[in-house]
């Protein structure tokens, strides 16, 4: 069993607001340390990932973030206190539509999470690896979910090189469908949206028969309505983003749907619960123990004291580097 830490305070990001009509202002503070109460844990975090929701959130664009609020959506880290036999465990987790909004979140030396809030550790992989597939890799299985991809499937995923674009990929791959890519790129086995928007390679890479499933990341109305007409009788699609500014209309055809049996999905991560999240990572450490999924992407660590000038790079868009909060 781990020892109990004296210390009652602890560093931290943490988001204030002072008045409504004012932006937050993320800065680096010395808080309480949670107490551990019934049915949680309290966890050592090890790292955490900066996310692109991460910096919509410092920017005051989530109505239900309550202020002051410790930011972070993703962490890994060992538990120290809590139910014995859970003490000493390697857990990671995301958030849900709570932690990090209306329960502090993971940018901190420690946090507090619910008993049915996190999932163990994959063996096979690094704290600070574990602590940046949360977010791209549940809204990676929301989708898989949504759409029932079977092995017989063909999928597309629009916006493949993204983070969670690519972990759609490895998913679909892992439920055995073939998986053909969508970016603004040329790459073999794929389409390239910037000069074939209308997806017209489409027709040769499936013989005119079209895909199962279409997967976007990107959230834009008229790759949707191109990729909708792609489908096959039966066929699914989900949608992660839609646009910013301009007009977020999509505009079907329903009669074409209708005929062709086909279904539409939005998927938005901050719907589900932390619990659900917490399912889905258990069952994505199996497939990162066997290889099947792996870690992606290159984090720049930086260190929890001197996070808050990653954030404002990535703010005011004077990098773009993945940035990983790291405590120790």
């Amino acid at each position: 069993m781990l020892p109990e830490t004296s210390a009652v305070t602890m560093k931290a990001l943490q988001l204030i607001r002072e008045r409504p009509e004012e932006a937050p202002r993320l800065v680096f503070a010395t808080v309480p340390k949670p107490k551990l109460i019934p049915h949680h844990v309290l966890v050592r975090v090890h790292a955490s990932a900066i996310h692109p929701s991460d910096i919509l959130n410092a920017q005051g664009l989530f109505p239900h973030t309550q202020y002051p609020r410790i930011v972070g959506r993703d962490y890994a880290g060992i538990i120290e206190e809590g139910p014995q036999h859970l003490v000493g465990l390697e857990v990671y987790g995301t958030s849900g539509h709570s932690y990090a909004f209306t329960e502090d979140g993971f940018q901190a030396e420690y946090c507090l999470v619910h008993e049915n809030d996190f999932a163990q550790k994959p063996k096979n992989i690094t704290f600070t690896q574990a602590a940046t597939v949360g977010i791209p890799f549940t809204t990676a299985a929301l989708t898989i979910e949504r759409t029932a991809v079977r092995p017989s499937d063909t999928v597309l995923v629009i916006g493949s090189n993204g983070s969670v674009g690519s972990s759609i990929v490895q998913l679909a791959m892992s439920k055995g469908a073939r998986v053909l890519k969508a970016s603004r790129h040329d790459m073999e086995d794929g389409i390239n949206t910037k000069t074939d928007p209308e997806m017209t390679t489409l027709d040769i890479l499936t013989g005119g028969r079209g895909v199962d499933v279409v997967i976007d990341t990107v959230g834009s109305p008229a790759l949707i309505r191109n990729a909708l007409k792609k489908l096959t009788t039966g066929g699914r699609l989900a949608f992660i983003s839609a646009p910013k500014e301009g007009s977020t209309e999509l505009g079907v055809d329903m009669l074409a749907c209708y005929r062709s049996d086909i279904t539409l999905h939005g998927c938005n991560s901050l719907n589900q619960s932390a619990q659900e999240m917490a399912r889905r990572m258990e069952g994505l450490g199996s497939l990162f123990e066997s290889r099947r999924l792996l870690p992606q992407g290159n984090w720049t660590p930086v260190p929890l004291n001197r996070a808050t000038g990653a954030y404002e790079a990535l703010l005011n868009k004077s990098s773009t580097e993945k940035f990983l909060v790291v405590m120790d």
